[in-house]
């Protein structure tokens, strides 16, 4: 029986090579590169399979896009504070990324935040991968967040049963707490590996464009003040903030990196 081929994908950049080096051939980051097995090969004489959609992408000109009508506007959070740092609200079709130390309060923020949107009329799907719908309801009312129709919950983590919920509930914001729980059953890994957290990241980014919705990923940090997971993921989405604070002080300070 053939050994089974491995190859290598650095932490940093997600690079694949197939021999480990040491340092990253992409990026030249040191010890980034781990080790996963490698994708089986085709058959002799396989043909590849289509691409989705070939032939159906059709260019606009500029011009018809523009005559389309003035852009949407931002959604407002009703959070001030946040709001300002954002330029003014949610931008539909976006994709953010909420980091922060465990602890530092980024689900009460965005649990917050859902609340005031949805009393506004704004509909809020918030999935949470890492609390269970009776822990988030003790929060919710020791916060005393409102919990209008609009405001729907998910617990679930299959980034394919979070996308079906999407489609179904047709939300104007989606929430994810957090991205490093969510796993893409199409592909191998644990929830939180690299390769997981890339997939569906990706897959997030594809929803928000195609549904036309905002959707607010949240993660949590490494040691070092970095984001987990791979590096690419900050250049995926739109907008990435850090929450930060000191367990001494009662304030907290929201960045946009």
């Amino acid at each position: 029986m053939p050994k089974p081929k491995t190859q290598y994908e650095c932490s940093a950049c997600g690079a694949v090579q197939a021999k480990w080096t040491g340092r990253c051939q992409s990026c030249g980051a040191w010890d980034s590169l781990t080790e996963r097995a490698a994708p089986a090969p085709k058959a002799p004489g396989a043909r590849s399979a289509p691409a989705p959609g070939t032939g159906g992408a059709r260019p606009r000109p500029l011009a018809a896009v523009l005559a389309g009508g003035p852009e949407p506007a931002r959604i407002k959070t009703g959070i001030a504070e946040l709001d300002s740092i954002l330029g003014g609200g949610l931008v539909p079709g976006s994709l953010l990324l909420l980091g922060g130390d465990p602890g530092i309060g980024k689900s009460t923020l965005m649990l917050q935040a859902a609340g005031k949107l949805a009393a506004t009329g704004v509909r809020v799907l918030y999935c949470s991968g890492e609390e269970s719908e009776g822990q988030i309801g003790m929060r919710t009312r020791r916060l005393g967040v409102p919990a209008p129709e609009g405001l729907l919950l998910l617990t679930e983590t299959c980034f394919e049963e979070i996308e079906s919920a999407v489609r179904q509930a047709q939300p104007d914001v989606l929430i994810v707490d957090s991205i490093q729980t969510v796993y893409v059953g199409a592909v191998e890994g644990i929830p939180g590996s690299i390769v997981q957290v890339r997939e569906a990241s990706a897959g997030f980014m594809r929803l928000a464009k195609q549904e036309g919705l905002t959707v607010v990923l949240v993660g949590h940090v490494t040691k070092e003040g970095a984001l987990a997971g791979p590096r690419i993921l900050e250049h995926m989405v739109d907008t990435v903030l850090y929450f930060e604070g000191d367990g001494n002080w009662s304030h907290r300070i929201l960045r946009v990196v």
